[in-house]
Formats: structure tokens, sequence, C-alpha cells
């Protein structure tokens, strides 16, 4: 496999990973990397040892790891794109009444008439204080459980918990102070929003935001070393990375490189599985199951354990470009407008195009992106027949169209198994390939959620 023929370091596999974590949190391709990158020139110029710099190295690229958890919450709440909602908080000082009255008109200007728009407004003012700590607690608590199921120290993990606590006590989730506030997660904090900023608004501004922040957001000591390593053209040269992967790689301590191996590379799948079938709840264990299947439909198959392997991984992270699809078309009960079916079809690129970022994952970066495509070239997202259908894409393609038929659905409920086969069988030939329909066929007369149960971390 690739990952044998060279070392494959964690950091390259995660830095690809969290464009996934961008696209959940609005923000612009390649947020996490270079928040990253300016979280270490802070700790370099701090003099941090290697491995409290390797414990925040980790924890700046998993900090939005429980960003999915709660989209369905914010969709909720305020209604229209839970990513242009969470995107747009980040550009306010949301402790400030007159910012949170801005925000407000700002995420219900979607609403069709002026009354829904009061509603709305009512709906955020009398939920808003609870609904505020619900929303990061969520966010807080899931990233540091996926930072703990991935094998990171505890250093890292409660970084990843803290990262939204204020130096005066006024952040989330535990209004913790000053130096009870991990140092690691005051520089998180403090790295995140100079990135976003930076990148839509500039340098200075980005400096002008953390002056003004400085005693209640962010430890003044911090502010002060920004202040400097901002002035450095390097650093601004690294934010303009075009390789920002290798760019992520170099800012790595050297003495605590970590490698990746097969096992690792297993439960990386499986975390970002869980993070992406956190978006809603009508996809729960969803990649687990389709994964499951999977390797049911290879084993029947008599495919060799390489093949299987590579499959359980693509079928783990098929769904990973959903993250960018908002909860209001995800959870839609009705039927979708065209517009919203051209994002939903979107997902199955986002998906390939996040996973060629990963070189170990790029192996099968395609098929996972073909998860939806058909053999007679109606499918998406390019709508390529089956001569161009490898068999990896077209195994997916069956178990995922059969977890999706058994399962919850926003506008409909499960199917029975009879249903379920009856379906399959019309796509048979046309859409599905009819090797692997055969194969799957037992899998019909057992329960569905037996088939996360080997594919699942922990």
């Amino acid at each position: 496999m690739q990952s044998e023929a060279r070392e494959v370091r964690l950091s390259e596999v995660l830095s690809g990973l969290s464009y996934a974590l961008d696209l959940t949190e609005g923000h612009p391709r390649g947020h996490s990397a270079r928040s990253c990158l300016i979280g270490m020139r802070i700790a370099r110029e701090l003099g941090l040892p290697p491995d409290r710099q390797s414990d925040l190295f980790y924890a700046l690229l998993l900090k939005d790891a429980g960003c999915s958890s709660n989209a369905a919450r914010v969709s909720q709440l305020f209604g229209g794109s839970d990513q242009e909602a969470k995107h747009d908080v980040w550009l306010r000082d949301w402790r400030n009444w007159r910012e949170q009255i801005d925000y407000g008109l700002a995420v219900t200007a979607h609403e069709p008439t002026r009354l829904s728009r009061v509603k709305r407004l009512l709906k955020i003012v009398w939920e808003g204080p609870g609904a505020r700590r619900e929303l990061f607690q969520l966010r807080c608590d899931r990233g540091a459980e996926i930072a703990r199921t991935l094998g990171f120290p505890e250093r890292t993990w409660q970084a990843v918990r803290s990262m939204d606590e204020h130096w005066d006590g006024g952040g989330f989730p535990d209004g913790a102070a000053r130096e009870r506030i991990p140092l690691e997660a005051r520089i998180i904090n403090l790295a995140q929003v100079l990135e976003i900023f930076w990148h839509e608004h500039g340098r200075d501004k980005a400096l002008d935001v953390a002056g003004a922040r400085s005693g209640r957001w962010f430890d003044p000591e911090l502010v002060r070393v920004a202040e400097h390593i901002a002035r450095d053209p390097a650093l601004a040269d690294a934010l303009q990375e075009h390789d920002l992967p290798q760019a992520v790689s170099d800012a790595e301590p050297e003495e605590r490189v970590l490698a990746v191996d097969e096992e690792r590379l297993d439960w990386i799948a499986g975390a970002f599985a869980l993070v992406v079938d956190a978006k809603s709840s009508f996809t729960f264990q969803h990649s687990a199951r389709v994964a499951g299947l999977a390797v049911f439909i290879a084993e029947r198959m008599g495919l060799p354990e390489a093949n299987r392997v590579r499959l359980r991984r693509a079928a783990l992270l098929h769904d990973i470009g959903k993250l960018g699809v908002p909860n209001r078309i995800l959870d839609k009960p009705g039927k979708l407008e065209p517009d919203e079916w051209a994002v939903i079809q979107r997902h199955a690129y986002w998906s390939e195009q996040i996973l060629e970022r990963v070189p170990v994952f790029r192996e099968f970066a395609r098929d996972a992106g073909s998860h939806h495509e058909r053999l007679d070239g109606k499918g998406y997202h390019r709508g390529i027949g089956g001569d161009r259908l490898s068999q990896d894409a077209r195994i997916l393609a069956v178990a995922d169209r059969v977890d999706a038929l058994s399962a919850d659905r926003p506008y409909r409920g499960r199917l029975d198994a009879v249903t379920v086969r009856r379906l399959v069988d019309e796509d048979c030939g046309s859409g599905l390939c009819a090797v692997v329909v055969e194969a799957v066929l037992p899998a019909l007369d057992m329960p569905i959620e037996g088939f996360a149960a080997k594919t699942l971390p922990g």
C-alpha cells in the first residue's frame, strides 16, 4: 500500500483533512492551516519547549473537530445557512450588545417577510444566552472527545476544549479566566481570530481587533507577542503560501515529528466519519454503516485484505464533503429546489477534493467522490458512465444506496427490507453494478445498525 512506501507524517494527514473543518465553519479554505502557522510562531516566540509546541500544533489542526456537532442547532436557531451564521459571528465581538444587534439583523436577512424576520429575531433574543452556552459547549466538548479518540495527550484535548474561553472569564464553556485557561488554548483563541481578520481584511485590521479585545478576549502578553511577530515578512509570506500543507509540515517541531501507521490511519478515518455524521441526526453512523457494508461486499466478492482496507477508509470518508452543505438543505423535510439539489450534488466533489489533499488517501479520493455515479451516466458529480467507474466506486455506490434506503431520512422513514430489495433490483444494471448488488443481497436481511459496529473507533 502507499503508506508502506514512505513514512507518513500525521501532520500531513490532519492538515489536509482540516480543510473539511473549514468548510463546516464557513471559513475560507486553509483557515485551520493558517491559524496553525500563526499559533506556532507565537509559541516559538514564547520559547515553549518542543513537547508543548507539539501538543499545541495538533490542537491547532484539530481546533474545529467539534464544529459539526452544533450545526443542526445553529440552523434551527438562526435559519438560513449554518456556515454563514458561524462565519459571521467571528467577524463581530459577540459580547458587545451593539454588535449582537448587527449580527442578529445580518443572520435574519434571509427571511422572506418582515414578520418572519421579526419572529426569528425574537427567537434569537429569547434563546440567546442559553443557546450561546449550549453551542459552545457542544463544539468544545465534542472537539476534545475527537482529540482524545485519536490518542492525543491531555494538554492537546484540553486546549481544544478551552479555546473559546476569554481572558476576563467571559468565554465558554466554563467561564475560566486568566491563567486558569491553558496557555495553549489562549494561543489558539488569539491565532484563529487573527487569521480570520488577516485573511479577510489584512494584517493591520487583525492587529487592531486583537488590540481592542486585549484584556477581555485575549491574554495581553500574547497580544504583545502577536504584534511583534506580525511585523515579520516571513510570516506574511507563509500565510500566502500556496503549498499550505508543506508550510504546516515545516512548522511542526522537528524533535517531535509524529509518523502515522496503518492502525492510526484507520482511527483517523473513523474519527472524521464521526465528525461528518454528527452534522445531522439523519446521518448518524451513516459513514460507519456504509463502510461495514462495503467490507461485507468485498468479502463476498473475495477481494484481498488490501482492497478491503482501502474500501473501508474510502467509505468512512466518502461524505466528508457534506460538511459544506447547510443543514437547512440536509435536514429539509420536503422536496429540494433545483439550487438546493445543486448544493447537495456538490458534496461529492468536495469529498474528492479534500481527500486529494491527503497524499495517503489520494489513492481512493476519486472512488470516494464517485459514490453517487451511475452506470448509465446519470449520476453525479461528474455524470460518468460505468466504463469509467472502478470496482471500488461501484461497491461504494451500492453500499451508500442500501444504507440510504434502510435509514430514516428527513423526507421519509426507513424502508423495510422488501422495499429496499425491490428498489435496488430496479436500479440493477442501469444504475448499480449487478455483480455488486448480488454480493450485498444477504445483508438486506440483517439489521443495518450492525454494520457500524466494526468500523467505529472505540
